[in-house]
């Protein structure tokens, strides 16, 4: 394919690839490389860039080679290709870089891959992500119910000791871990633009765009949405980061063998970090009550939020010719 030859729904197709993938990256990047950016504030973001980028490639290249080309990791088996693309294709991601620059954590998955979906698909993709949230939610709240007195509150109030070479190694090991489930995850939302299965110079291509906007994001340590997890309890903390990392992980792995309907990772990032708030709350009483619960009505407002432009947007696109018609009826009369 030339650029001479690219057709109007080859170039949406590009674009709506290009921006979905940046609107992941910068939104979701949060949920996987935010502790590990805000514990590596002092390095230099080149070696957070190689580090996450090795990561990557590698995830990427093996799930390419062991699954026949598909870059999904079977998350798209129940949504088409769509094969024409227009316009309002391109609209989901935008909407997202709109809501990322207000701190809104919504979900890629409802808003980019819905427009592409059935609405038994997109029952079965709310009716996981809300399950992920209770469980990642009942999860925390259990583990740091135990651990919050032992070990949170020795981290808290040690928290300006330089941390051991055995913290670093497993804070890295963690994010590694993290980084890749995610990858397996939320692949669905970067590839739905794209043929379910690529051939090497199409795989090539795709990444080395994911790698260079990865570049940007580690170079803007994670932009506005990251302030979402600074508010949190002692989360630069690179231990505290570590089992964070090490939690959502075991969540996201567990949600890989579930099914391969695609699911929203925020909601289950959001209900790890409620449930570890309470939980921290009512062992150690290290902030006040009325701010522990305002931060955690805060977050799940803004999700909500998000979720309601998502189905309002996925709306709009699959009945604008109804919309376009009755607008046009009423203003020609």
């Amino acid at each position: 394919m030339t650029l001479l030859s690219l057709t109007p729904s080859d170039i949406f197709m590009i674009l709506g690839f290009t921006l979905s993938l940046y609107t992941c990256v910068s939104n979701d990047v949060i949920q996987t490389l935010g502790t590990f950016l805000s514990s590596n504030q002092n390095r230099p973001f080149w070696v957070l860039w190689i580090f996450s980028g090795t990561v990557l490639v590698l995830t990427f290249v093996l799930g390419w080679y062991f699954n026949d080309g598909d870059m999904s990791f079977g998350r798209l088996a129940k949504i088409p290709f769509a094969g024409e693309f227009y316009w309002y294709h391109i609209l989901p991601p935008v909407v997202i870089i709109l809501l990322t620059r207000k701190g809104v954590p919504v979900s890629t998955t409802f808003l980019i891959l819905s427009v592409f979906s059935s609405n038994t698909v997109i029952g079965l993709m709310l009716a996981k992500s809300f399950f992920g949230y209770v469980l990642a939610f009942i999860c925390a709240f259990v583990l740091y119910f135990i651990i919050a007195r032992p070990v949170e509150k020795i981290f808290l109030y040690t928290k300006d000791r330089t941390p051991s070479k055995r913290w670093i190694l497993a804070k890295w090991g963690a994010t590694a871990f993290l980084w890749s489930q995610w990858l397996m995850q939320d692949a669905a939302n970067l590839f739905v633009y794209l043929p379910r299965k690529l051939d090497l110079g199409q795989m090539l291509l795709s990444m080395g765009a994911f790698v260079l906007l990865l570049g940007i994001v580690c170079y803007k340590r994670g932009g506005e949405i990251q302030n979402i997890l600074k508010l949190k309890t002692n989360t630069q903390d690179i231990r505290s980061a570590t089992i964070i990392d090490c939690v959502y992980a075991c969540i996201l792995m567990y949600f890989q063998h579930v099914n391969n309907v695609p699911m929203s990772t925020t909601w289950v990032f959001i209900g790890l970090l409620a449930g570890r708030e309470v939980a921290m709350y009512n062992r150690i009483r290290f902030e006040t009550q009325k701010k522990v619960y305002k931060h955690v009505a805060k977050d799940l407002l803004k999700t909500i939020i998000g979720l309601i432009v998502s189905i309002a947007v996925v709306a709009l696109i699959n009945h604008f010719d109804k919309i376009y018609n009755l607008l046009d009826y009423y203003f020609n009369l």
